[in-house]
């Protein structure tokens, strides 16, 4: 944790985003304001995404009914080896440097579901899913379900602006092997508790996303979300991310900013505990299982070779997925694969 003392003194501000209206016609205008947006930060918001308020309220209902459940019947869906199910506190840490343990959150991850016969279903990140005796929670499965189908929706909206501001077509990133047949995951998150970063203790520590792009819904409570631009920069500077009614805030994972060369950011951010209960719903989207995550064409020439070696999707977040959690084995019981 030698860091910790430089990592504290930095001055924390409010962050201003760029805000992409889905709903536009003029696509190569929203495709230039997002571009801007990703090289600046990585984050921006959207509006207009044709989720409704009514089915996010319901999904963060839900999910405070399953986390308000005894840890005894939580721990009975603890998630398996191929990251389904419950996430108790502590379970992961993602900034080993800054961290004394781990983060003090509480998730569930879900992904996609795919039929019984489906070729990809004995790969790790098209599984089965694990879920709460529906006697407890009625309905909890069917809302989740909901939400998943029209959060990746929103993503694939945003992927073809994204396409166009990396001078690919408006369709590149939707064939089956990218975002046609897509590693989906949506994780309800409980921070509760107030970090104390001069001790280690972070709800949520400093770190970037795996995949290509996150999508995030927010319970509106103030000044825990942050973001630090220049990660290579000391000491840090931390922003908030204020969360605005109506619109979902998205950030650029390590996958997309490998595929651009480096163009655009996957920046850090953190989450601290002011000593509220905090819900969230992040969701997580990466190309298909076997895409091979390589320099895209336009992001590449002579003058600027690919700065990364081409990787498997499958590969490298089975890489970042080992690094960031603890083994299984210490929850004391065997779990399913």
């Amino acid at each position: 944790m030698e860091n910790k003392s430089q990592e504290e003194t930095s001055t924390i501000n409010v962050s201003a985003l760029t805000c992409i209206d889905l709903a536009s016609s003029d696509l190569h205008r929203s495709a230039v304001l997002l571009k801007q947006a990703c090289l600046e930060s990585g984050f921006f918001y959207v509006i207009n995404h044709g989720l409704s308020e009514e089915l996010k309220d319901e999904t963060f209902e839900q999910s405070k009914k399953f986390f308000a459940l005894p840890l005894e019947e939580k721990m009975k869906v603890l998630r398996n080896k191929k990251n389904r199910g419950y996430s108790p506190v502590l379970d992961q840490i993602l900034d080993p440097e800054n961290q004394v343990q781990g983060d003090y959150k509480e998730c569930f991850f879900i992904g996609i579901e795919g039929p019984k016969d489906d070729p990809h279903g004995d790969k790790p990140f098209y599984s089965p899913n694990t879920w709460p005796d529906p006697d407890l929670l009625p309905g909890w499965r069917e809302t989740m379900g909901k939400y998943h189908q029209e959060a990746l929706k929103v993503c694939k909206s945003i992927s073809r602006i994204l396409a166009l501001a990396l001078d690919l077509d408006v369709d590149y990133f939707d064939t089956p092997e990218m975002l046609g047949n897509p590693i989906a995951v949506m994780r309800l998150l409980h921070y509760e508790g107030k970090s104390d970063p001069s001790r280690g203790i972070y709800a949520c520590g400093a770190h970037s996303d795996f995949g290509m792009m996150t999508l995030l819904a927010t319970d509106g409570v103030m000044g825990l979300q942050q973001i630090c631009k220049d990660k290579d920069a000391m000491p840090r500077k931390w922003e908030y991310v204020p969360s605005i009614k109506g619109a979902y805030i998205v950030n650029l994972g390590d996958l997309l900013e490998r595929w651009s060369n480096g163009l655009f950011k996957s920046t850090l951010h953190r989450v601290l505990g002011n000593g509220q209960d905090r819900y969230s719903i992040p969701f997580f989207v990466k190309p298909s299982h076997d895409c091979l995550v390589e320099c895209l064409p336009t992001c590449q020439s002579k003058k600027n070779p690919p700065k990364y070696p081409a990787i498997k999707c499958s590969t490298y977040l089975t890489q970042r997925y080992d690094e960031s959690h603890v083994d299984l084995s210490i929850y004391g019981k065997q779990t399913q694969e």
